[in-house]
């Protein structure tokens, strides 16, 4: 029976995360994400129902628009495998819990905001707020007020903790070293994850992003959006799953 929930997560997931592309997409261009409905980006023409099969319809099309030819970014069906993905690691990882839930909620934000990062290099304040509430909601309703608060706190902690980081990069750098979603992406850790695991994963954000920022130039400039890095990094310490002290044990061994 576990093998049929992991798969049901896993097409749902996939299903969502075509969703969550047009949600970050909308957002990061100030569009509304209720009307129009699914169209080519650059033709306008709407998307019929064989072209809105989640990863399947990229490559039943050839990775481009069947009416006018325009090349699909990769980023789409990639980004649909990687919500189920999360979604049956959700269930794997938390079963059927509280927790579960806010993994769900917390993966389900978070892939809408790279899409928006990796669209426009923009992270939308209403993702953050919006699944900040949920959070919050969900701890209070699951664990009580003092847990919901006591989060709170430490995404705030979080929240500064990356403000201090960026004025200190400001001024090593001489230029903007991160843009404010990233600051505010933190505080959205730490209500979720804790301030320890918020922290540890812009560390663990700049080694995922480092290697392939030294290779890649995004959009032929020299700014690179941060917070895909920083989201990679936080899911990972979500389905670790290890204690905090554990896991520093680990690294030190390491």
């Amino acid at each position: 029976m576990e093998v049929y929930y992991i798969i049901y997560l896993f097409i749902f997931g996939t299903i969502f995360g075509s969703f969550y592309n047009v949600v970050g997409s909308r957002l990061a261009h100030g569009e509304s994400i209720v009307s129009p409905g699914s169209h080519c980006t650059n033709c306008k023409h709407p998307l019929g129902a064989l072209e809105l099969i989640p990863v399947l319809s990229f490559f039943l099309q050839r990775g481009k628009c069947k009416w006018c030819g325009t090349k699909l970014s990769i980023y789409y069906p990639f980004s649909e495998l990687l919500t189920g993905v999360c979604f049956a690691l959700s269930y794997i990882v938390f079963g059927f819990t509280k927790e579960f839930i806010i993994a769900l909620v917390f993966v389900s934000f978070l892939i809408m905001i790279v899409s928006s990062d990796i669209e426009d290099m923009i992270i939308p304040d209403e993702l953050i707020f919006i699944g900040s509430i949920l959070i919050f909601l969900l701890r209070f309703f699951s664990y009580g007020i003092q847990d919901a608060l006591w989060y709170t706190l430490q995404g705030v902690f979080a929240f500064f903790f990356m403000w201090g980081l960026k004025l200190f990069g400001d001024r090593l750098f001489q230029k903007e070293s991160m843009g404010g979603g990233d600051i505010k992406l933190l505080f959205f850790f730490g209500l979720t994850l804790g301030f320890p695991y918020a922290i540890l994963s812009i560390f663990l954000g700049s080694f995922i992003g480092l290697p392939i920022s030294l290779l890649f130039q995004y959009k032929k400039t020299n700014i690179i959006p941060f917070g895909p890095y920083l989201c990679a990094g936080a899911v990972i310490l979500l389905f670790l799953n290890i204690p905090f002290l554990e896991l520093v044990d680990l690294i030190t061994m390491v």
